[in-house]
């Protein structure tokens, strides 16, 4: 069974692009915005992995990610970002809020590829 990723994007791009290159290996969904992310979570069963922008349209910066990885529920799912913002600074709030990786837009999607499958490979993910 693939592995479930949920991917939060305001981009319509951004949330193509890593459906087209993910979905060939993972299962991948794709929310617009925090409260769709945080509805999906309520009502499914959770996902392996979490990439998500620190920027959203419906949320304070930041606000999504310090969420998740406070959460009983969901601080144990493997977070990436993808950021826009200012390098350190994403790095350092990465660092803060337990990502496991981020990346900066514009990002190599190979990149991001090669890194889960290194994740999922290295038994990094929870088992489904």
């Amino acid at each position: 069974m693939k592995k479930q990723i949920l991917a939060i994007d305001d981009s319509k791009a951004i949330r193509f692009l890593l459906q087209t290159v993910l979905g060939r290996s993972y299962q991948v969904v794709t929310v617009p915005d925090g409260y769709s992310a945080m509805y999906y979570l309520s009502n499914r069963e959770l996902p392996d992995i979490i990439i998500a922008d620190p920027q959203l349209p419906d949320m304070e910066e930041w606000e999504l990610i310090a969420q998740l990885s406070t959460s009983g529920l969901y601080g144990e799912i493997p977070l990436i970002v993808l950021s826009g913002l200012d390098e350190e600074e994403t790095a350092a709030r990465s660092l803060q809020y337990g990502a496991v990786k981020y990346f900066s837009k514009p990002f190599n999607p190979v990149d991001l590829v090669n890194f889960l499958g290194n994740m999922v490979r290295n038994d990094s993910v929870k088992a489904s």
